[in-house]
């Protein structure tokens, strides 16, 4: 019985790295659901109506991304080869999430291109991430 050669120290660190990143997303996914109405009334306008007209299904979305990236990157430090389907899914929930804040709300008019910027990040660590777990897998880092 062969043993499965041990990924190198730079994949423990990025899968650590990624994971304090996702644990963040996971961090503004419990702010935005447990957002108090005084906190909620206290934003300005364009983001109170934001917020308080996000669809069920996007907020769905927004769960299976922050969720999926999260358990990715548990199952690659567990060295687990299900990470890449976590991560597809996590991919696939920032896309939906997006139509909704992208094509179907005004998202860039209420908080400036900046939000772009912070999706496009999103979007490549979530495709480097699907990438990592690729990799890892056909090294046999993962099984």
């Amino acid at each position: 019985m062969s043993e499965t050669p041990k990924p190198p120290t730079w994949f423990w660190i990025v899968s650590g790295v990624s994971l304090v990143w996702n644990l963040l997303g996971l961090l503004a996914f419990i702010s935005q659901m447990t957002m108090s109405p005084e906190a909620l009334a206290a934003l300005p306008e364009a983001e109170r109506t934001f917020y308080e007209t996000v669809p069920a299904w996007a907020t769905v979305a927004f769960a299976i991304a922050v969720f999926g990236g999260t358990l990715g990157c548990v199952a690659l430090l567990l060295r687990k080869a299900w990470a890449e389907i976590l991560f597809v899914l996590s991919l696939l929930g920032v896309l939906t999430q997006n139509i909704n804040s992208f094509l179907l709300s005004d998202a860039l008019s209420i908080y400036g291109p900046t939000v772009a910027v912070m999706q496009a990040m999103v979007i490549a660590i979530c495709v480097f991430l699907i990438w990592l777990a690729r990799s890892s897998k056909a090294r046999g880092w993962i099984a």
